[in-house]
């Protein structure tokens, strides 16, 4: 049996690569290692919880002796490291916690690695999930490609570009076999509600201001979060040692025009009057080094190994809104901070 350890599987998008993991290969053993910081939720993962192929473990990968003592124990066969600090308003005010989790913690694992692996180097993999925000901005035209020069402008995004450098570096000066794919902006179920789309989801359900930086005019190439789980599955089976892939979902979008469209459909979900919704939206001062536009050329993991997104954002975003409207006691336990209770419930401290 395959044993793949995947790091921060209780977040957003960890969560889904979990499942779709734990689901697909039932001959693999899944371990997800998370911290459980904020960001983390157990309950994301209630329908596998139980399964026999899957397994939590509570853990900081900025601990590096834990980190250590768990691939001595476990001997993993490869890992899929998601485990990030990834919201770019906490990483202005709180650069430092970027630098620790994103880059101390991703060159932990990839020393566990390197011990541990060293004479397997052939059979294991290293796959570090990073981000198209390592690539800086664009202007009006253009795409993003594996062979973009890096030019982060926000802690967040440094601290992803910091930790992709070294992953390659690994596979460069160690032989490790590393994988790297960098993806657009994700939406979809179990989105913490922080992030624009579930926010405004939650605070035009509850009549509240829906916040849109400066004038709504960043674009951003936005992925539905399952079509990403499938694309990190084929990545991970099918790319050469040492290779990236750009994953995109060819939906780009202005900010303002998104949550038109969103005000649109929840009118719609919650019977309101047309427009009724759209007077809940609020200018506020934009993001301090707001990139203007993002948008990712996919045609590498087309050409080569097949995938492309199944889902045009407007059919896409319905269903995250009719997810949403579907699971309020996700979401009010999630805004409550009352889904913070689940891991003693389930497991235990110290379990």
């Amino acid at each position: 049996m395959k044993k793949i350890l995947i790091t921060g599987g209780a977040g957003f998008i960890g969560s889904h690569v979990v499942r779709r993991f734990v689901s697909t290969y039932p001959g693999y053993e899944i371990i997800n290692l998370d911290k459980l910081t904020y960001a983390g939720n157990l309950a994301n993962l209630k329908d596998v919880e139980t399964s026999s192929n899957y397994r939590f473990v509570k853990g900081d990968i900025v601990d590096a002796d834990f980190i250590d003592s768990l691939f001595q124990t476990e001997d993993f066969d490869a890992v899929i490291h998601l485990a990030a600090e990834s919201h770019v308003d906490r990483s202005i005010t709180s650069p430092l916690d970027f630098v620790l989790t994103n880059i101390v913690g991703t060159v932990n694992l990839l020393n566990a690695a390197r011990k541990y692996w060293k004479d397997s180097y052939s059979t294991k993999r290293f796959y570090h999930v990073s981000t198209d925000e390592v690539y800086g901005t664009l202007g009006e035209d253009g795409l993003f490609t594996e062979d973009t020069a890096y030019d982060p402008h926000s802690p967040y995004s440094a601290s992803k570009a910091g930790s992709d450098h070294f992953v390659r570096a690994y596979h460069d000066t160690y032989g490790l076999d590393t994988v790297i794919s960098n993806c657009s902006n994700n939406y979809g179920s179990y989105h913490f509600p922080e992030k624009l789309i579930p926010l405004a989801i939650n605070n035009i359900k509850n009549n509240k201001p829906v916040p849109v930086y400066g004038k709504g005019e960043n674009v951003r190439d936005w992925l539905w979060v399952e079509d990403h789980a499938r694309a990190i599955d084929v990545i991970f089976h099918n790319a050469k040692p040492g290779d990236t892939y750009n994953i995109g979902g060819h939906n780009e979008w202005k900010n303002i025009d998104l949550i038109r469209l969103l005000c649109q459909i929840m009118d719609q979900k919650l019977g309101r009057q047309p427009g009724e919704s759209e007077q809940l939206i609020t200018f506020v001062t934009d993001r301090a080094g707001h990139d203007l536009r993002y948008a990712i050329d996919s045609s590498k993991l087309q050409r080569e190994l097949g995938w492309t997104p199944s889902l045009r954002f407007e059919e896409g975003l319905e269903k995250t809104v009719d997810w949403y409207l579907e699971n309020e006691e996700w979401l009010k336990n999630v805004t409550s901070g009352k889904y913070q209770e689940y891991y003693d419930k389930q497991y235990g401290e110290g379990s």
